[in-house]
């Protein structure tokens, strides 16, 4: 019977074969792919339920809203029940125990972590920036690491850049040059992450992982579903979101080696937006993470449209494929065709190209590790019913299971610590009051100058009056006696006199005659 089967149960191939999916081989990661339609969200649904019941926790995006119904019990209908009972499985309507989860805290407990754990690679990436930004950035953080400045949200982060602005020669001489403009281009992009509502994904209380890594008292693991219908409008973020979510697993986590199975199985939706015009830094960090997070007892599972997608440095590690229809009408469909094609370990029975986009909905080829880790052949599989509902829960639905949840309350409040922004504002604040009192001291120096000078000219006035009023106050001397001129003349003075006299007369006589005779004679 599948149920039996040491993993989880698949669904049964053409050849009457269940195939199912090792545990012990889960965490050498997969791939679940297919377009439009063909029904990878039910078998990310069944997996999901499938490593719950096993007692592994998982984490997935909920891109679209279905797969809120893993919460729900299912109902089965008559065609369900049939493709059961036609795979000799017993199908028992079950709910699974979710956490709901949402970066904007409107459909789901609210994550956050700060912009320090975030760092400067997967920050760039976020804000799209180019490669001479990005190094501006990665001095940015080296400052806040070398000043002790906490970097908890998108406030913190633009303080800071203010900050290294304001002494880019002074910083610059220390670790390169910090073009303005650079600032300039990085506060924009933070603006418009802003806008789209990213600066509820930085702050405090920061997730922890153990709130996630959580297997209840019944054996079940939790199922964290994040709703993306939102997110989505935002794929840059979308994807660091979930690339830091797996290096905080990657840098947190023990290593185990190869577990009997997973401790946490990692559900990457539309994984081709991590890889759209990735720089290559950023390849090599997935690449990194995926190798060595099998390690850590972690599998990884890239759901998205084709397997081409996704870089073969990465595509060739993932070990378990489960492949749905493709459609190749173009010459690049074509080219995905025969890539996905190629990647599966042949079947004689059936050309593995035409298979592909033969395939009806709910129906894939699977190929999955076996024991010894080699590949299995590929096989058409009919993947089985979930027990949970296909289709969304309900509001009210997903507001009764976030009342239940056991980390209601942890982090729906916001916490603001003194970090940067505050630190920096503080030092400015420090930096105004003693430019005032400087300012306030040197007018009162002034005032006081200027007042002396004031006293010191009504001194002096006041001491010239006062001099005056002495000068006014004292006793005049007597005028000294005037001596009387005499009359008398002495013989000189007065032959002298005569003769002037008697020389006038004299001069006074010829001229008048002369005068008159000139007149006669006319």
């Amino acid at each position: 019977m599948p149920d039996a089967l040491p993993g989880l149960f698949l669904g049964q191939s053409d050849a009457d074969q269940p195939e199912s999916l090792l545990f012990n081989r889960a965490n050498r990661h997969g791939v679940v792919a297919g377009a439009t339609g063909t029904g990878k969200t039910v078998t990310l649904q069944i997996m999901a339920q499938g490593f719950s019941d096993a007692g592994v926790p998982v984490f997935c995006a909920d891109v679209k809203g279905d797969l809120s119904g893993i919460s729900q019990v299912g109902t089965p209908n008559e065609k369900l029940i049939a493709r059961a009972t036609e795979m000799g499985l017993t199908l028992t309507p079950r709910a699974a125990p979710t956490v709901f989860w949402d970066l904007y805290g409107q459909k789901g407990h609210p994550i956050r972590t700060t912009v320090s754990e975030i760092g400067p690679v997967l920050m760039a990436r976020m804000l799209n920036l180019n490669d001479v930004q990005e190094g501006v950035l990665t001095v940015v953080f080296h400052v806040a690491d070398k000043e002790g400045l906490l970097l908890l949200d998108l406030d913190d982060l633009r303080s800071l850049l203010v900050y290294v602005g304001e002494n880019a020669e002074r910083i610059g001489r220390e670790v390169g040059n910090v073009a303005p403009a650079s600032i300039a281009s990085i506060q924009r992009a933070l603006l418009q992450v802003e806008q789209q509502g990213g600066d509820a994904f930085f702050g405090e209380p920061a997730l922890k992982l153990e709130d996630m890594i959580r297997v209840g008292l019944d054996g079940r693991g939790q199922v964290n579903v994040l709703d993306s219908t939102r997110l989505m409008n935002s794929p840059r973020l979308y994807a660091a979101f979930l690339l830091w979510l797996l290096s905080e697993l990657f840098e947190q986590l023990p290593e185990v080696g190869d577990p009997e199975k997973p401790r946490l199985v990692f559900f990457f939706d539309e994984a081709h937006l991590l890889f759209n015009d990735a720089p290559r830094a950023l390849l090599e960090k997935v690449e990194q993470v995926v190798r060595l997070i099998r390690s850590k007892g972690v599998g990884v599972y890239f759901v998205t449209q084709n397997p081409a997608d996704i870089p073969d440095s990465v595509l060739a590690q993932l070990g378990n494929r489960i492949q749905h229809a493709l459609r190749a009408y173009t010459p690049s469909e074509q080219k995905g065709l025969k890539a996905a094609s190629q990647s599966f370990r042949v079947n004689a029975a059936f050309d593995t190209a035409e298979a592909i986009q033969g395939l009806g909905v709910g129906e894939a080829l699977v190929s999955v590790l076996d024991e010894k880790g080699a590949p299995t052949i590929v096989a058409r599989t009919k993947i089985r019913p979930p027990a949970s509902r296909l289709g969304p829960a309900t509001d009210a639905e997903r507001a009764a299971i976030m009342a239940a949840s056991p980390v209601r309350g942890l982090y729906d409040q916001v916490l603001n610590r003194e970090s940067a922004a505050e630190i920096l504002a503080n030092r400015h604040s420090a930096a105004d009051q003693a430019e005032a009192q400087a300012q306030a001291q040197a007018k009162a120096q002034a005032d006081a100058a200027k007042a002396a000078e004031i006293q010191a000219k009504a001194d002096e006035k006041a001491q010239k009056e006062r001099a005056r009023e002495q000068a006014r106050a004292a006793p005049r001397p007597a005028p000294a006696p005037r001596a009387r001129a005499s009359n008398r003349q002495t013989p000189m003075e007065a032959l002298t006199k005569s003769v002037l006299r008697t020389a006038g007369s004299t001069l006074t006589r010829e001229l008048m005659r002369g005068i008159l005779g000139g007149l006669k004679r006319r």
